[in-house]
């Protein structure tokens, strides 16, 4: 009989959710789990080493007592580019007037105001805009030289100390990884973060030094697609990441309100051309920080990210500091298993046209989801050690779950955020026999199917040797299976 506390959630997208003050103990992070969290996101950007660490043993400790892997993402800050301080604490900048950001680092004033980052004087041009707290300024760049940036206040208001500026007509000079992150990075590894997510991405380079300081840790990378600088050179963000993240939050301050929404769907939809997992991310549900309900249009934001085929869907402020984490993650629990259940859902999610490669293991992945649409089955069980040939057939959204069953912990922990997964720690096989034997005793053990049902598995032979997957086979459960056989 299924363990409701391991069996299959009966929803394909992933949930993952902030960890903060509002969740980040060991009870409320069970009761998450409970809800329906996947992978749980640690934001380096607040709190200490310290904290973090209490809080990814407290998520250990919940998934060993679940015994359900779970993934831990941490999520590198990045540079901030901020203004400096002002006399008062805060001056008023008259809309249409000359407003200037210089190198002098004296209190501002209504005039102007110290710009701390001597690598932007060099790279803005007349025209280009700065954006000021989350864009609630726009100044427009007049002209700039070594020493000073005029710029008319084209939407002026209140300005205060070191507030964020975004440059979104310009790529900056400014390397993804600043020092703290490379700490932060440093100590996401020890800890054996199964994701970390990249900030600040602008061209392939900065994934690209990020990769090298990783090494071979085993830990997945995610690149946070949140400047438009990043969208011109998509593919090649795409080819050199393990995930994408689309980050609303920044995107959404550096471009118009409504080239956001087209530009997610395009972002989406090449991630899964490449068969990597996308997360769509930022303001869900973001009226449940303090409403215990969201609003009729979030929920419709969350639903078109599942009928687009994202990986997961994330909470950030709802459940890391909201006043109703529990509730939060409900709502988008029952939002993805609603859209699954439409019967139109199988169409849009195939609107997206993914094409397999001329491999052996992108054919028997494409055959794994032709035998799907074909014969009513229960499920795909996928025998893997690195989690290939899972991402294999999540690329196709096949019409039934998958079981992924791994010798790999980190591997179970990092198919926690894939489309469709259902991951399992098992032991090493090694015959056929074996196999097929172990495929049926899982499927029956975490909710796949009961005696009569049919499934499709997936694996390589020589068992153990990487990129080996030649094998497909139909099985049928008898429901005898159980009563036999180990992990």
């Amino acid at each position: 009989m299924a363990n409701p506390k391991t069996s299959y959630r009966g929803r394909r997208v992933k949930i993952l959710a902030t960890v903060g003050p509002a969740s980040r103990s060991p009870e409320m992070i069970a009761r998450l789990l409970r809800a329906g969290v996947d992978a749980f996101r640690v934001n380096m950007s607040h709190g200490d080493h310290a904290t973090h660490a209490e809080t990814i043993a407290h998520i250990r400790a919940a998934e060993k007592d679940f015994g359900r892997p779970v993934a831990v993402l941490c999520d590198l800050q990045g540079p901030k580019l901020r203004v400096g301080t002002f006399a008062e604490g805060r001056a008023r900048i008259r809309h249409g007037a000359h407003f200037t950001l210089d190198r002098d680092p004296a209190p501002g004033t209504e005039e102007r105001v110290c710009l701390p980052h001597p690598e932007l004087f060099g790279v803005l041009r007349p025209g280009q805009r700065l954006l000021i707290d989350d864009g609630k300024l726009q100044l427009r760049v007049v002209r700039a030289d070594a020493d000073a940036i005029v710029t008319t206040a084209e939407v002026g208001g209140m300005i205060s100390d070191r507030k964020g500026v975004n440059v979104p007509d310009a790529v900056v000079p400014v390397p993804a990884l600043t020092e703290k992150d490379r700490r932060d990075l440093a100590f996401a590894l020890e800890h054996h973060a199964d994701w970390i997510a990249l900030s600040f991405v602008q061209r392939p380079e900065d994934v690209a030094e990020a990769r090298k300081l990783m090494g071979n840790s085993g830990t997945a990378l995610v690149a946070k697609i949140e400047k438009p600088a990043a969208v011109d050179r998509l593919e090649e963000i795409i080819e050199l990441s393990d995930g994408i993240m689309v980050a609303r939050g920044d995107l959404g301050v550096e471009l118009n309100p409504e080239e956001v929404p087209p530009l997610q769907k395009r972002i989406v939809e090449a991630t899964r051309r490449s068969g990597k997992p996308v997360i769509v991310a930022t303001q869900m549900l973001e009226s449940m920080i303090e409403s215990p309900a969201p609003t009729r249009a979030e929920v419709s934001d969350v639903a078109n990210a599942v009928y687009d085929g994202a990986d997961a869907v994330m909470l950030s402020a709802e459940t890391a500091s909201g006043a109703w984490p529990v509730e939060a993650v409900t709502i988008m629990d029952r939002i993805g298993k609603q859209v699954e259940a439409d019967p139109g859902y199988a169409a849009r999610i195939h609107f997206t046209d993914v094409r397999p490669d001329a491999t052996t293991a992108d054919a028997l992945a494409q055959a794994c989801a032709n035998i799907a649409d074909t014969v009513t089955l229960a499920g795909i069980i996928v025998f893997t050690g690195s989690g290939s040939t899972a991402r294999r057939v999540a690329r196709e959204r096949p019409a039934v779950p998958m079981l992924v069953l791994t010798p790999s912990p980190r591997t179970a922990r990092r198919v926690a955020l894939l489309w469709g997964a259902h991951a399992v720690h098992t032991r090493e096989i090694g015959s056929f026999e074996e196999m097929i034997a172990k495929g049926k005793r899982m499927a029956l053990r975490h909710g796949f199917g009961a005696a009569g049902s049919k499934l499709v598995t997936l694996a390589g032979v020589p068992f153990g040797v990487p990129g080996s997957t030649n094998l497909l086979h139909v099985v049928t459960l008898t429901g005898q299976e159980l009563e036999k056989g180990e992990d």
